[in-house]
């Protein structure tokens, strides 16, 4: 693995306040590599990357680019480039000057300044918009020259901070795609701000999810959906159905009985998670088919139930399950499933999909019957 470009040790942060921002935040960023920084609004991520830029000072910690701390460095001289939500561009200079703005207050001569501009607009496929002024731009064109701005000065580490949000969704797509182009062009390390589950996990390597101020996990985005990291991790990937119980000698135990589980879980108590569309339907006591078909006892997964609400969401149908002792699951159907409210079907829970993690006493409650919780997402 290449040694990291980026390194966070023990960042803490925040504004004059009591509570700080960031606190005892630790993340690796190899060389090379996109991450994207993912959390709700408020949780910090803009901070972070305003540290790293050097618009703020830590209160506490560590920032070290290329393995050498950035502290005592002025932003304007750090290694690294900042794209910020807005452009942010000189009204009255056109797109090259613009560009090139970095390169003339570093000293770079003209002739090579223009050479080093037409370069990096020619990256984000603006070849032709130079002599333009930003009142002319488009909103993603704009965003694009910002880009540019923050490549031509060639930094060893791109922050962006969701630089898209204001666009309208399909030219978010295309400029995703921009960015994922670029990044592995110039193999640049690049760490990504976001909010957006599905943008993290389309553009980036790994994610790096900050709840509150802390570092939750970093890890691969397969990660975070088939084994999440924490219950507040499943919670904030979409998992809405939790079941409480304890998990001994490779069985979860819990009101719908024992369960098999995937590897790994600690013994105690604990949840089981699993998400929506890994969940199996079948009417009445039919048994799913395939490899893995469970049998009869712990084994068999198999939940007898009846379907109390149903939902069309355009490419997929979500049903709500009634299941003994006041439980209720989740569950992704075809848009064109026939069940309906009323049914009875088979719940089949398959075991690799079921991860066991330690309950979160902060959190919202286990899955419940809807009549008796609104902790029900269809």
């Amino acid at each position: 693995m290449s040694a990291p470009a980026l390194e966070l040790r023990a960042l803490r942060a925040g504004y004059g306040r009591d509570a700080p921002v960031l606190d005892d935040v630790d993340l690796t960023v190899p060389a090379g590599s996109l991450t994207a920084l993912l959390g709700p609004s408020g949780c910090g991520k803009s901070t972070l990357l305003r540290v790293v830029a050097g618009l703020l000072a830590p209160d506490a910690g560590d920032v070290t680019v290329g393995g050498a701390s950035v502290l005592g460095v002025p932003a304007e001289r750090r290694p690294v480039g900042l794209v910020f939500q807005k452009a942010l561009l000189f009204g009255h200079l056109s797109v090259g000057d613009n560009v090139g703005f970095g390169l003339r207050m570093r000293g770079v001569a003209a002739r090579d300044r223009r050479h080093r501009v037409r370069e990096a607009l020619d990256l984000v496929g603006l070849p032709d918009l130079a002599a333009r002024r930003p009142g002319e731009l488009s909103g993603g064109q704009e965003q694009r020259v910002a880009l540019a701005r923050a490549l031509v000065l060639d930094p060893q580490v791109l922050l962006l901070d969701e630089p898209f949000s204001q666009l309208d969704a399909d030219l978010r797509v295309r400029m995703r795609e921009l960015v994922a182009r670029v990044q592995r062009e110039l193999a640049m390390t690049t760490v990504f701000v976001t909010h957006d589950q599905q943008e993290a996990v389309d553009l980036a390597d790994s994610i790096a999810l900050l709840l509150d101020g802390r570092l939750q996990a970093h890890a691969d985005p397969a990660a975070f959906y088939t084994r999440p990291p924490s219950l507040a991790a499943a919670r904030f990937f979409g998992v809405t159905n939790e079941i409480p119980g304890t998990f001994d000698d490779g069985v979860f135990r819990c009101a719908l009985g024992s369960l098999r589980v995937a590897a790994g879980a600690s013994p105690g108590p604990g949840v089981l998670v699993v998400r929506p569309e890994s969940l199996r339907l079948v009417s009445g006591d039919a048994r799913p088919d395939g490899p893995g078909s469970p049998g009869s006892g712990p084994s068999a997964n198999l939940v007898a139930g009846s379907v109390v609400e149903t939902r069309f969401r355009g490419t997929h149908r979500t049903v709500v399950v009634r299941l003994p002792h006041r439980v209720a699951l989740t569950v992704t159907l075809p848009p064109d499933h026939p069940a309906g409210p009323g049914d009875t079907v088979t719940v089949h829970l398959p075991p690799d999909a079921c991860t066991v993690l330690p309950a979160e006493h902060d959190g919202p409650p286990a899955t419940l019957d809807p009549d008796e919780s609104e902790h029900i997402r269809a």
